[in-house]
């Protein structure tokens, strides 16, 4: 049995500068996973990076209040809701809370470098 908690799993700077915990990934763990999962955290006014992944992603919202911006569409977001982004869909979200905004990343096939695309810094 595998089980990793959040505590113990290394908190890193992803390239869209979201902040990472990486729970579950077949290059990383004995596993056979076709998907990577992440715990993130965008602090209280802060945004990710535009970005995009050519595979698909999904983040569950934990806590905090956002915007989701995914190619044209802009969305509020909140904790309990569950949002598809598609291959290769411009994405980021923007923290518009008084908390940090915490989610869940799901990533299909698992994340790779070379699959994510930065375009602002």
């Amino acid at each position: 049995m595998l089980v990793r908690r959040l505590q113990d799993c290394e908190l890193f700077l992803a390239g869209d500068h979201t902040q990472l915990r990486e729970l579950l990934h077949p290059d990383k763990q004995p596993l056979e996973l076709r998907y990577s999962l992440a715990h993130a955290v965008v602090p209280v006014g802060q945004t990710s990076i535009d970005h995009a992944l050519k595979t698909s992603e999904v983040y569950y919202l934990l806590s905090g209040q956002g915007e989701m911006h995914i190619n044209d569409e802009v969305q509020a977001v909140g904790p309990g809701d569950a949002i598809y982004i598609p291959p290769k869909a411009r994405q980021f979200i923007h923290n518009t809370g008084s908390e940090p905004l915490v989610f869940i990343c799901i990533v299909d096939p698992a994340w790779q470098a070379a699959d994510e695309t930065i375009y602002a810094s």
